[in-house]
């Protein structure tokens, strides 16, 4: 009675000595931070590859192009995410290598919140004068004759720009001096501007901050990434390309500009101004960065593993999340270079 007694407590034993010499599974911990732009799909990569693979764990933090380059330069994150790639500058002070990867790509568009305008086109010498403080109301004859049919009100226009260093910024800026002159030679572009003045400005931290800015002010215009204008339902204007066509945002013009770009071997490819008669105006790639050397080649191998996966499985999903998946040549050129991550 007393061996019968004592049995399963020398099972329960056993047990747990068996579990106790069992390794633990090393758990692998990988932190990001930058743009804002991709965030929401990066967000849903890096949940889903962590869910395939439990013993790795991504913590990306959305704060900013400007940021998550600052992050990357001192060494406090393993990647950066930008949507300006870094420059021969910024990268100088890296002494581990820089390797940039182009993992999707979007569009900058132009949310505006009007009540009773659900579809609006905007010339391309018009839109520029409104972030240059220039052409002040709703009703200004200009944006009234490229709109026959739509009552547009005598009210200010409100401007909203990003508050913090923007990659968004960045890529919005650069097409400006694309097609106006006068902006080229006035903010210039940049992560940062002084901007001009227009006869109402705000400021919002982030493209979900400046979206959040655009849908409680009446009469505001701002520029956010394409996918956070759909999410949060506030129309978007259709812009005049460089053809002279009037294109809304949306995937069949973000591939058509995207159409006309060679990625080069440093990865980093501009389209300020794409051609086309379908290409939507202000497209772009946008980056995650790497170190080419990794102290850890565990950690290195886990991120060339990550970027397979969004490279294969995260693609699928680009167009349902507001992104424009990357053609199949890029897709290839990307994969190659993740191999200078060691």
């Amino acid at each position: 009675m007393k061996f019968k007694t004592l049995l399963p407590c020398l099972i329960c034993f056993a047990a747990i000595a068996l579990i106790a010499v069992q390794p633990a599974m090393a758990e692998i911990n990988i932190v990001g931070s930058g743009a804002s732009f991709p965030a929401p799909i990066y967000t849903t990569w890096f949940k889903a590859f962590s869910r395939a693979n439990k013993d790795i764990q991504i913590n990306y933090q959305s704060k900013g192009s400007g940021a998550g380059i600052r992050d990357f330069q001192n060494g406090v994150v393993d990647f950066a995410a930008s949507d300006a790639a870094m420059t021969d500058e910024e990268m100088a002070p890296v002494t581990r290598g820089v390797q940039l990867l182009p993992m999707t790509a979007g569009e900058v568009v132009l949310a505006y919140n009007l009540e009773g305008v659900k579809a609006l086109k905007l010339p391309r010498d018009i839109y520029p004068a409104i972030f240059l403080g220039k052409v002040k109301k709703w009703n200004d004859p200009a944006i009234v004759a490229a709109n026959p049919g739509v009552s547009l009100p005598d009210t200010d226009i409100t401007v909203v720009s990003r508050a913090d260093s923007s990659g968004t910024t960045f890529v919005f800026t650069k097409h400006l001096c694309a097609i106006s002159p006068e902006f080229k030679d006035g903010p210039g572009f940049g992560k940062t501007i002084n901007w001009p003045g227009a006869a109402k400005m705000v400021k919002g931290p982030k493209n979900d901050g400046v979206t959040a800015l655009i849908k409680q002010t009446p009469g505001a215009i701002g520029y956010i990434e394409y996918g956070y204008a759909r999410m949060a339902n506030v129309p978007m204007a259709s812009l005049q390309n460089k053809d002279g066509e009037y294109v809304a945002p949306g995937l069949a013009g973000g591939q058509a500009a995207l159409a006309h770009a060679e990625i080069p071997e440093n990865m980093i490819v501009w389209l300020p101004d794409p051609a086309g008669k379908d290409s939507y105006p202000i497209a772009t790639y946008t980056w995650m960065i790497f170190y080419k050397k990794y102290d850890d080649s565990q950690k290195a191998e886990a991120l060339r593993k990550m970027v397979g996966y969004c490279l294969d499985e995260g693609q699928k999903i680009a167009d349902k999340a507001g992104y424009i998946p990357l053609p199949a040549s890029v897709v290839e050129k990307v994969r190659k270079a993740s191999m200078n991550i060691q």
